[in-house]
């Protein structure tokens, strides 16, 4: 990444020298978010960073679009990194550690992104050591700069362990401190899977669109700009949105009756109960 400058996540003098700043352990769309908000806001170098994957397509994309180091050996990346990005899928999780476990170091971090697995579980597999483990949850929006992430520091990490995480994902929008384990399934639910529960409603307005006569890149633009408008006020006028939907809403108008309909249709109460499967679901992938 030319003419970036070095803005690192560690303080000198603190570790072992290691050949990279951070290895990332599956490099999948969360991993993909992650690394492209490090290295638009010069976090880190490229040199500083490496990925590995089983997967032969990701390992070429992440050199391609990002020109890091990649490889298929984790225990590469565990012998030579500093910060450990553990980005692979939950229900595989154990077999992954167990790969590479006897490696980690105690003067490692390592950051979990996989939902539902506890900093226990992760300190469990690694007892040799007093493993420094952040357990985090981003989302999807990471990838433009709009992400958000729940972190939660395990009982051997650092507060500078945390602060580091944090630096991590707000390279890629927000960070929130969630002292209370337990909550980060919360998180998992509201904002780790909440973007989709905004791409499907905005699926049904642009298909509603096309029923009333609009043509598929109308109804799509129209929907995509309201919902991205809709975000912006509720974020940047800081107006609960229950207010904002009252300044739409006339009595006797078409939202007015929109709200009527999905109230009868009890829209309201499927997206909550939708929100909790994801919640229960997060539980159960821990378990």
């Amino acid at each position: 990444m030319a003419g970036a400058v070095t803005a690192t996540v560690v303080e000198a003098g603190e570790r072992m020298h290691t050949q990279y700043e951070i290895g990332v352990i599956g490099a999948g769309n969360a991993a993909e978010g992650i690394v492209a908000g490090l290295l638009r806001n010069s976090v880190l170098l490229d040199d500083r960073i490496i990925a590995c994957d089983p997967a032969a397509a990701r390992r070429e994309l992440f050199a391609r679009r990002f020109g890091i180091a990649v490889t298929d050996d984790n225990r590469r990346v565990v012998t030579d990194s500093y910060i450990l990005l553990l980005a692979v899928k939950p229900q595989v999780h154990r077999e992954v550690i167990a790969g590479f476990a006897e490696l980690v170091r105690g003067d490692q971090v390592i950051v979990s992104i996989m939902a539902g697995v506890s900093t226990q579980s992760i300190e469990r597999q690694l007892s040799h050591i007093d493993a420094r483990v952040v357990r985090v949850m981003p989302n999807l929006p990471i990838h433009v700069g709009a992400g958000m992430a729940g972190v939660h520091p395990g009982r051997h990490a650092s507060e500078a362990d945390l602060l580091r995480a944090q630096r991590i994902f707000d390279a890629g929008g927000k960070s929130i401190h969630i002292e209370d384990e337990a909550l980060m399934d919360a998180v998992t639910a509201v904002s780790g899977t909440g973007p989709a529960y905004f791409y499907f409603f905005t699926e049904a307005i642009i298909e509603a669109g096309v029923k009333a006569g609009l043509t598929p890149q109308q109804a799509s633009l129209l929907a995509k700009q309201s919902c991205l408008g809709a975000g912006r006020m509720m974020v940047e006028t800081n107006e609960p949105p229950n207010a904002l939907r009252d300044k739409v809403t006339s009595p006797g108008g078409t939202t007015a009756a929109a709200l009527a309909s999905m109230r009868e249709s009890k829209v309201f109460e499927g997206i909550v109960e939708g929100c909790l499967a994801a919640f229960k679901r997060s539980r159960e992938l821990g378990s």
